[in-house]
């Protein structure tokens, strides 16, 4: 246990080196700053604006920080031959991959906390400056605290996002894991169409290999709420814990595939 929290702590202080990080977190700073001045252009709907737009920018570079660094998390050290040294040290191979896992949902943490930390800000800042006789007409607050439980869902969503990168990372190059990644993503993001199949084309096979699908393929959709939050619609804790069960059940399957593949390279 104490290995892979040092292999986790690792992983965090490289990702908090790493330019690209900070890039990706000034772009999504900047993207919700700007989301104030577009909300602007539409009276009276700003403040859904900025939400809709702000947890869409977190959500995004969310997604690029759990790809195109998860992709790298193993895959970069048998590149650099450095799989070798750490090996030889007194770890296991599934430590290595679960610290490393770790260290990079920590990453993702620190950085969905400060996103959303900015995010308030501006809900605040423009709180401040609205006549309260406008304020009132709004459905909900401007500094909502139901936006939480769509960064929590969105938390869940890339969690299991850097399982899948991390599982193809285990066997792929870095540019088949990103396309991998990638394309499961987008995958899972409609996965939910494939449970109404039969209804579009009556067609056994087809129809069963759309089942089969339906439950292998993450269902990315069910942690989005943004726009039930966004619009003031209820998102119940029971829905809440579920989902969160839901992306913990996938990430352990995921967690034990790539342990067992990764444990039985021969990397001689």
């Amino acid at each position: 246990m104490r290995s892979t929290a040092v292999i986790a702590l690792n992983v965090f202080r490289e990702s908090v080196r790493d330019k690209v990080l900070y890039n990706l977190v000034v772009f999504a700073l900047l993207l919700i700053g700007a989301s104030y001045l577009i909300g602007q252009l539409t009276a009276g709907q700003d403040v859904k604006i900025i939400k809709d737009l702000g947890l869409a920018a977190i959500s995004v570079f969310g997604l690029f920080i759990a790809i195109f660094i998860g992709i790298g998390l193993v895959s970069k050290e048998v590149e650099k031959r450095s799989i070798y040294s750490l090996l030889a040290k007194p770890i296991e191979r599934y430590q290595l991959v679960l610290g490393k896992y770790a260290g990079l949902v920590l990453t993702l943490a620190v950085n969905l906390a400060v996103m959303a930390a900015a995010l308030y800000a501006v809900l605040a800042i423009m709180a401040s400056m609205t006549d309260p006789l406008i304020a009132s007409a709004w459905e909900r607050p401007a500094v909502d605290p139901l936006l939480l439980k769509a960064l929590v869902l969105t938390f869940v969503e890339l969690a299991v996002i850097t399982a899948i990168a991390l599982f193809f990372s285990t066997f792929s190059s870095p540019l088949l894991s990103a396309a991998f990644s990638l394309g499961l993503v987008v995958a899972g993001r409609f996965s939910a169409d494939l449970r109404n199949f039969n209804q579009v084309i009556d067609a056994g096979p087809a129809t069963a290999l759309a089942q089969f699908l339906y439950w292998v393929l993450p269902n990315l959709a069910s942690f989005d709420v943004r726009a039930k939050v966004v619009h003031g619609d209820a998102v119940t804790g029971g829905y809440l814990a579920l989902a969160t069960g839901y992306g913990c059940l996938y990430i352990a399957a995921l967690l034990v595939a790539s342990t067992y593949i990764f444990s039985r390279r021969d990397f001689r």
